[in-house]
């Protein structure tokens, strides 16, 4: 059995929609066991008794406007994030998932589960909204806003094993997140990375990809660092967001609009999941000594049963076992 700590309390709809996203796990996934950290009076009331759910009693949540993280995990062990990340800790769980806020998460992951021997840098990896028949990987977002070039070839060789392990995908093409396809483009960081990549062998290199190919790229890893990725993926959800209100708009103007919205009332339904977040579920941080799940901090019920899969998946994968054996072999 997967065995994964879930914590309760984070989240801006918490508790309640993560208890009832833990009940459409238990549900769809027949081979995970949740231990769920918080309120357990109000889990309890919303939960869906089952024998592969335990409850640990931890009602105090990071709050999610949190400016110092790393003082307040420090001083408060009693919280529901952190005692879900000592789960994973002393072993006792697979992963974690968790809603709570960003900082807070990635503060955890340092203090509490550790990086993996050898990772220089955590990176905060979202999966991209399906176009061209492929998800895309994005990472870092947010983990690292100054970070050196080698850094980001490590996130790429890490970011390689996931795909390749959870997606089945033999080979994934990386492609670097540049201001031009040419090879001399961007700032010094992306020069002196378009080398690494380009001469290391366990990275399937495609080059440079503008922001106007991030979602028809072959690729399926897109590498670039935190203050640019944290920019990319929020300038996508803004446009994905006006687009929407847009359409709304724009079919409600006119009787003609009204009507051919019902003879494509299907087609456009598709089209909005395309870009909806919630079917994803998360980012995963890559490089934390265990599976780290952030789900997004409005997730509701649903897209935290999504984020509950992608951190089983990982687990089936065996990604943190293989990304440490990869690491090994990048020192050695």
């Amino acid at each position: 059995m997967i065995k994964l700590a879930v914590d309760i309390m984070g989240g801006d709809n918490a508790p309640i929609e993560i208890i009832k996203g833990v009940n459409i796990a238990i549900k769809d996934y027949d081979d995970i066991e949740l231990t769920l950290f918080g309120d357990e009076t109000v889990i309890k009331k919303y939960l869906i008794p089952s024998n592969r759910v335990k409850i640990v009693n931890a009602p105090k949540a990071l709050d999610m406007g949190e400016k110092d993280a790393i003082s307040a995990i420090r001083k408060n062990r009693d919280l529901s994030l952190v005692q879900a990340f000592n789960a994973v800790f002393n072993k006792e769980c697979d992963g974690v998932v968790t809603a709570g806020p960003t900082q807070g998460v990635i503060a955890g992951a340092h203090l509490i589960v550790r990086r993996m021997r050898g990772m220089k840098r955590v990176a905060l990896c979202p999966v991209l909204p399906q176009f061209a028949g492929k998800n895309r990987l994005l990472l870092d977002v947010g983990a690292n806003t100054e970070i050196r070039a080698e850094h980001i070839l490590q996130h790429a060789q890490i970011a390689s094993i996931y795909v390749r392990e959870t997606q089945g995908i033999k080979e994934p093409l990386v492609g670097l997140v540049n201001i031009g396809t040419e090879p001399g483009k961007g700032r010094d960081l992306e020069k002196e990375l378009f080398t690494l990549l380009s001469n290391d062998n366990s990275v399937n290199f495609y080059g440079n990809v503008e922001m106007k190919e991030i979602l028809s790229t072959p690729c399926d890893i897109l590498v670039t660092d935190g203050f640019s990725g944290n920019l990319v993926m929020k300038t996508m959800e803004g446009t994905a967001k006006a687009m929407g209100q847009a359409l709304k708009e724009e079919i409600s103007r006119t009787l003609s609009g009204k009507i051919g919205y019902l003879f494509m009332k299907k087609n456009l339904h598709n089209f909005k999941e395309r870009l909806n977040p919630d079917a994803i579920g998360g980012a995963v941080l890559f490089g934390a000594d265990g599976i780290i799940v952030k789900a997004h901090g409005s997730s509701n019920a649903f897209a935290f049963s999504r984020a509950i899969y992608q951190a089983r998946q990982a687990v089936k994968g065996h990604v943190v076992e293989l990304m440490k054996e990869k690491l090994v072999d990048i020192d050695g």
